[in-house]
């Protein structure tokens, strides 16, 4: 297409001569027939010998390269760009004869169900859901319209799903919560009967796995993303528009507010609540509540000023460690003196 049908498309200001372009590229890496987009001062030498066609970028950027589609966001607009060029998965129209759908399920219109699929009793799909092969659709479950599971996603009986959300291949939704407790020199299990709510338009990635509640429900609010290996324990309550990162993991009756993040493999406690707006660092052990805005990292979670302190501190604690040792000697031996002079002021 060309630059001027994209900038009309996105309401962009193309500065520079029109010309075709092929596809969207890195920085680094995109042919002098793609669009590369520029939107982190850090890459500024990344933009300088880029070849790109042209670059989305922000208007005070545009005079360093040859042609520009100039946006008050140029991450957001790439993102709407990348949307022309999405490759679709799949093709197959209608319910394949080598699926299983129970004849007590409801499909709704222009659904696609692939081979080896599974509708179980009782169960709804609402219009226009696709289920890839070995999606697994249990008794009683509700999916909403658009909805999308990618091959071997499992929702089991009851689980209760709004519209347009997306399950990633191995995702599991619904899973027993992890519940046992010891008697008479065994383990009993704790049997998990409440159910899983997914609110609109969430995205669950692929090996991820959000637990059947032991009573009542495991909630997740609408427009919240969940990325890969992320573990959602029994009873969580995440709120919406959420960024969940890979390997996240959040115990049992955890409550969380709305637009929070949460970077790679945090680790949060069981029974905490989560205020609004918090964004919590990679690698965090978060054991206490956090008010919402506040943003942070570290085991104990700790604000991000402390946080960066104590990050620049580390390297620097064996020296620290040794000039205190030094510092105790020099003090004991100090002491010893001034003792000494205070016994021979008695004799005197």
């Amino acid at each position: 297409m060309l630059l001027s049908e994209l900038a009309v498309a996105f309401n962009l200001t193309l500065a520079g001569e029109d010309c075709e372009f092929v596809g969207l590229n890195t920085l680094d890496a995109a042919a002098e027939n793609e669009v590369s987009f520029f939107a982190n001062p850090r890459y500024r030498d990344s933009l300088a010998r880029s070849r790109a066609c042209a670059v989305i970028l922000a208007a005070e950027y545009a005079p360093e390269v040859k042609r520009a589609l100039i946006s008050p966001s140029p991450y957001r607009d790439f993102a709407r760009a990348a949307s022309l060029f999405v490759r679709k998965d799949g093709d197959f129209t209608g319910i394949s004869p080598l699926a299983f759908v129970d004849p007590q399920a409801r499909v709704g219109s222009g659904c696609a169900i692939y081979p080896h699929a599974y509708v179980g009793a009782r169960a709804s799909l609402g219009p226009g859901c696709v289920l890839f092969p070995g999606a697994y659709v249990g008794e009683d479950c509700l999916l909403g319209p658009g909805c999308v599971l990618y091959p071997n996603a499992v929702v089991l009986a009851g689980v209760e799903i709004g519209e347009k959300c997306i399950l990633r291949s191995g995702a599991v939704i619904g899973t027993d919560g992890f519940g046992f407790v010891r008697v008479d020199g065994h383990m009993q299990t704790i049997p998990q009967i409440g159910v899983v709510r997914l609110a609109d338009r969430v995205d669950i990635g692929a090996n991820s796995c959000v637990d059947r509640s032991t009573l009542g429900a495991t909630s997740i609010g609408k427009d919240s993303k969940l990325d890969n290996l992320v573990q959602i324990g029994h009873n969580v309550s995440l709120g919406e528009q959420c960024l969940i990162i890979s390997q996240v993991g959040i115990a049992g009756s955890t409550k969380v507010g709305d637009r929070v993040t949460m970077a790679g493999q945090a680790g949060l406690a069981g029974h905490l609540k989560i205020g609004d707006d918090v964004t919590i660092g990679p690698q965090t052990g978060v054991t206490k509540d956090i008010p919402s805005g506040m943003k942070g990292g570290g085991t104990p979670f700790m604000e991000s000023g402390t946080f960066m302190r104590s990050l620049a501190l580390m390297p620097r604690l064996p020296e620290l460690q040794r000039r205190m040792l030094h510092l105790e000697k020099e003090l004991a031996e100090l002491k010893k003196v001034l003792c000494n002079a205070d016994a021979n002021k008695e004799q005197k």
